[in-house]
């Protein structure tokens, strides 16, 4: 589950220890535990003194307001200088001063999307993914008599996404990803991807949710495989991760060049490609997390666009200004292996936020240094939203706490970083990803705003019920059974 105050009650801006079952989980730094007992403490004074349930003002942008207002405090008070979230004082109160900074009518591209597909196949005990859920807590959205005929693969599944990312949250369009697996043992088959974009696009013509292909160039037959599945599914790009497998590099012989002049011969002409967020097993693929090779891919191909999830983010490493020389991992890998290779900002190379923005977002020096070294390097028109939902449920805290995030004036003036105007957030929220996904963010938002979705999210807002929980593995425990399950080797 999310956070929980004794009564049950969840923040609904969900600051815990959960993953997205990449990564091991790190305990919640006490700061932030700290923060979230003051948040629950502030929310239920606020809503007693206007006189409503706590469920209806945690519900309630001035519930997310009161939240985000509170880790200010209690981060400053920790010695934080790099940033805040930049609300009116009156935002915890007002439900107006709360709109006027968290909600939005901006064109929110979520490029990465995941959910599992409960069908006949997860009733093979071969088959260990289900098993897998059944083992983690936090999968859990239900009491047991109340779960569907597959558990808890019922929580993740293709009406939890649909309900989370786009009847919970601001969210225009999504794209729809898959983890590193074999082909035979993905939780989400490319079939299923196609029916849950069957169901979310609308019957007009609309289209709400695109899907990746899913490309391991160093397992057998994955390359060769490239044209039969962008001719029958109409993939918007190429997902690929270069840690699976034993490993390998964008621009290495024997296959990184030979799956990029596939890509460039499929027409097909943008890789996604996972950097950072070390997969297990580590050992010597350790360094194949690392993104020395982007920058080399981007000069060597610069027909392809590149689009770097999770920027190269690593857990294991803070996040500070970037230093020249380093050889420092995490977000500086990208930075150096761009400067390294003539790779100007704004050029073949984007850094996708998801799991990025929803781990630092608890830290505002780490905050303020991510987002302003990519913007500074990367560029502020390249610099894209993820969120990786549904393994933290719902998105929109996330998009709240970018609407209200703001780099200090100190870490500007001494870094060189940007402030964020509601102009970058807008690029970053969703213009920016649409030029290479080839979108038209007028066309979508004005077939949208009538189409089945649009009608059947305005029914739902006059009963909100978010769950505001995650569900991606949060202890050690969990991730470690998550992996020994087989679904990743």
């Amino acid at each position: 589950m999310s956070v929980f105050d004794p009564d049950g009650t969840r923040l609904p801006i969900k600051i815990d220890s959960t993953t997205n079952g990449e990564f091991v989980p790190s305990p919640l730094p006490k700061v932030n535990r700290v923060a979230n007992a003051a948040a629950l403490t502030r929310a239920d004074d606020i809503r007693k003194s206007l006189g409503v349930s706590r469920r209806d003002f945690l519900v309630s942008t001035t519930g997310a307001a009161a939240t985000l207002m509170t880790f200010n405090e209690v981060h400053a008070a920790a010695g934080a200088r790099g940033g805040y979230f930049d609300l009116p004082r009156e935002a915890a109160y007002e439900m107006a001063a709360a709109d006027s900074v968290l909600k939005g009518s901006e064109f929110v591209f979520d490029i990465q999307g995941h959910h599992v597909s409960p069908i006949a196949k997860w009733k093979n005990p071969g088959i260990s993914w289900a098993m897998l859920f059944k083992q983690i807590p936090g999968a859990q959205c239900a009491p047991p008599e109340k779960l569907g005929q597959y558990g808890h693969l019922d929580c993740i599944g293709r009406d939890a996404f649909v309900k989370e990312l786009f009847l919970d949250s601001d969210t225009s369009m999504g794209v729809l990803t898959f983890v590193p697996t074999t082909e035979d043992n993905m939780p989400l088959s490319t079939a299923e991807a196609q029916a849950t974009k069957q169901i979310v696009d609308a019957l007009d013509g609309s289209e709400r949710l695109l899907l990746h292909g899913r490309v391991i160039p160093n397992l057998p037959g994955d390359i060769a495989r490239m044209p039969e599945l962008l001719k029958t599914w109409k993939i918007a790009a190429w997902k690929t991760y270069t840690q699976f497998n034993e490993g390998w590099w964008l621009d290495d012989d024997k296959t990184g060049i030979p799956f990029l002049e596939a890509v460039r011969s499929s027409g097909q002409k943008l890789v996604c490609v996972h950097k950072g967020l070390p997969l297990p097993p580590m050992g010597d693929q350790l360094q194949f997390s690392r993104s020395d090779d982007v920058g080399r891919a981007a000069k060597k191909f610069k027909d392809i666009t590149f689009i770097v999830y999770h920027s190269g983010y690593d857990d294991t490493i803070k996040e500070g200004p970037f230093v020249p020389g380093s050889g420092k991992g995490g977000v500086d890998s990208l930075v150096q292996s761009l400067l390294d290779n003539g790779i100007a900002p704004n050029s073949n190379v984007y850094a996708e936020l998801g799991t990025t923005w929803r781990t630092v977002m608890k830290d505002p020096d780490q905050t303020a240094h991510v987002l302003g070294k990519l913007i500074k390097y990367v560029g502020e028109d390249r610099v894209v939203w993820g969120t990786d939902s549904i393994w933290y449920g719902s998105p929109q805290d996330q998009i709240q706490a970018l609407r209200a995030f703001q780099i200090s004036d100190e870490f500007c003036e001494k870094y060189g970083y940007a402030k964020l105007t509601p102009q970058i957030k807008a690029k970053i929220l969703g213009l920016n990803a649409a030029v290479p996904y080839k979108i038209q963010p007028k066309t979508l938002q004005r077939k949208a705003a009538n189409d089945a979705l649009a009608k059947w999210k305005a029914a739902y807002a006059e009963q909100p019920d978010p769950s505001f929980m995650t569900f991606g593995p949060k202890t050690r425990g969990e991730f470690l059974r998550f992996w020994k399950s087989g679904g990743h080797t």
